[in-house]
């Protein structure tokens, strides 16, 4: 596989030049500076290239472990790997001081959760949990769930993870029957847990000193249905008064899933209860479950289209260098390296060119959660937070359906030498193909994007949205050498919020909007995500030819231009033709048998 090269230059060019580092602006933000920001991003570099790469194909190779106490053996590195991490300080570093943390802007934690997962995603998945947990409990524990758990998280000598399905529940968790019993009885408010949870991810390891498992379950008198669950706070091991560690608690890892790929991630079945039951405390408010762990969800959403991103950089640069050194063919009737064969340059280009339109994105959505969270005026975060709610489904379902192509079309530039494992192409794709399904699945995405974040305002957030979408098309325009990116451009805008009136129309259908919106959602989402993505890229044109002219000769700058060139006029048609599907309406999928297919 080839070295991983965190991609800092790519990155303060979004930060600086696209998104002018807003966000330090922001009230709470005062002592932080670019200065401080570049150092942050330098070290990232540093642990991510020089630690967590070089074990991402020792951690396929050799995959975990369980042993027959149900502890769980990681890859050989993993465990020292994470506590650099942890003792860097890194698991901080978007959590606020008054939390323990470095309180830095959630736009420079999500660049550097791109650089741990594009360097080791099976790794970068433990903190990125905990980081959903640190959320939950910050904006939903008690006063003393936070005084208990909260320090220990933040620094990385805990870790955090999800516990929401069961065999019977998946995407639909009004089903979850794992028990909460209350224990009036016993010393201490809590609950005894039992029931079964599978596929959780870092669900049992030996590289932190505890785990903290927030978990949805029901207590006995709960109504039927979403309103009856809970979320609880279970340790692996219970926590004492001052803080240290007790008695290993009544929950167990029963087995390891043969996954596809992030074999280095260990994903587990836990048993909570199989003696006297797991000690648990309630989250929140009883009954609020699912509320309080959207919480955990909608940060880690945001950070699996990141994951997806990381790991499409890492194809990219695996192709190109591929590419550069393989000889194969002639062009002009000379010997030459594949990256000279026009068809693989437009492989290359097409990976480097949606690649730099996701991070764009994922990075513009972390700034309006900055925004949300810190603008000084409440109009102004609640105007950045309806906007971060419109960007976070589109992010996380199209960035990771992205990556996968990406990470295929690395393996097809490797041609046979792709398919076989020594190269590290097909582990790449073999990886990023669970980001599209896990965290709610990029349909679910779709549906939520579709049905309830347009239903809510009328499509207003993101109207607002388009209207600055337009104000680049037309600085696109202005400009002559770039006026047919701004057509394109344009047309976009004009595709989107066409297929914007369809859905909302037809949703509003009392008899069959909810069919419309299960038909419509997903190539809407595609829609948005390729018209969101071309603005990026439309911002990144107008930039760099305001440096090239300004007298900058630099390749990157030049690079920049031919990226936005082939996303614009090559890449954004194919994701205007999805509005010609929403308008072909559903009558094939209303009368189909699946049974006959």
């Amino acid at each position: 596989m080839t070295p991983y090269a965190p991609p800092l230059r790519d990155v303060r060019f979004v930060l600086e030049e696209l998104l002018e580092h807003g966000s330090l602006s922001l009230p709470g933000f005062e002592e932080v500076g670019p200065d401080l920001v570049e150092a942050v991003l330098e070290e990232a570099g540093r642990l991510t290239g020089e630690v967590w790469a070089p074990l991402n194909a020792v951690g396929d190779r050799q995959g975990c472990r369980r042993r027959e106490d149900g502890g769980v053996a990681l890859p050989e590195g993993f465990a020292d790997a994470y506590r650099a991490y942890a003792e860097g300080g890194w698991n901080g570093i978007g959590v606020a001081q008054a939390q323990g943390g470095q309180g830095l802007p959630e736009v420079v934690a999500s660049a550097v959760q791109e650089m741990l997962h594009g360097a080791n995603m099976a790794l970068g998945l433990c903190p990125m949990l905990t980081a959903g947990a640190i959320e939950a409990l910050a904006r939903h524990g008690s006063e003393m769930q936070q005084a208990t758990y909260l320090a220990p998280l933040v620094e990385g000598r805990w870790t955090g993870t999800m516990n929401l399905t069961e065999p019977q529940a998946g995407s639909d968790l009004s089903r979850v029957r794992t028990q909460a019993v209350p224990c009036p009885d016993e010393p201490g408010d809590h609950y005894r847990l039992r029931g079964q949870k599978i596929f959780i991810t870092w669900g049992e390891h030996e590289a932190a000193e505890n785990i903290l498992h927030l978990v949805l379950a029901r207590t006995p008198d709960a109504p039927e249905g979403n309103k009856g669950i809970s979320l609880f706070l279970v340790p692996k091991f219970l926590v004492e008064a001052d803080g240290s560690l007790g008695a290993r608690n009544d929950v167990r890892c029963t087995g390891l899933e043969h996954k596809l790929g992030i074999h280095g991630s260990p994903t587990c079945s836990l048993s909570f209860g199989e003696r006297e039951g797991a000690v648990g405390y309630l989250v929140g408010e009883a009954g609020r479950g699912l509320n309080h762990m959207f919480t955990m969800m909608n940060e880690a959403r945001h950070k699996v289209g990141i994951q997806g991103i990381g790991v499409a950089e890492r194809a990219c640069q695996q192709a190109r260098d591929y590419a550069l050194e393989r000889m194969q063919g002639r062009r002009h009737g000379e010997p030459c390296a594949i990256a000279d064969h026009l068809d693989v340059k437009r492989m290359l280009l097409s990976m480097r060119a949606r690649v730099d339109a996701l991070r764009a994105l994922a990075l513009t959505g972390a700034a309006q959660m900055d925004r949300a969270r810190h603008a000084a005026e409440a109009d102004e975060r609640a105007a950045a937070q309806a906007r971060a709610e419109v960007l976070i489904p589109v992010i996380k379902a199209f960035a990771t359906d992205q990556a996968v192509e990406i990470a295929s079309l690395g393996v097809q530039v490797h041609g046979g030498m792709g398919y076989i494992e020594e190269t590290g192409a097909a582990q790449l794709l073999r990886d990023a193909r669970i980001a599209p399904i896990y965290e709610g699945t990029n349909g679910i995405q779709a549906l939520d994007l579709a049905g309830r974040k347009l239903a809510r305002d009328g499509g207003a957030a993101l109207s607002s949205l388009l209207d600055e979408v337009a104000a680049t098309a037309a600085a696109l325009t202005a400009r002559d050498a770039l006026r047919p990116l701004g057509e394109s451009l344009a047309g976009g805008v004009a595709d989107l919020r066409s297929a914007m009136s369809v859905v909302l129309t037809a949703g509003a259908d009392p008899q069959n909007g909810a069919d419309a919106i299960q038909a419509f959602a997903t190539p809407f989402s595609s829609l948005a995500g390729h018209v969101l993505c071309a603005w990026q890229l439309g911002r990144s044109a107008l930039r760099a030819e305001a440096a090239l002219a300004a007298g900058s000769d630099d390749d990157f700058y030049r690079a920049k231009l031919a990226s936005a060139d082939f996303g614009l006029r090559h890449w954004l048609p194919e994701g205007r033709a999805r509005l010609a599907a929403i308008e072909a309406g559903m009558a094939s999928l209303v009368s189909v048998d699946p049974a006959s297919l």
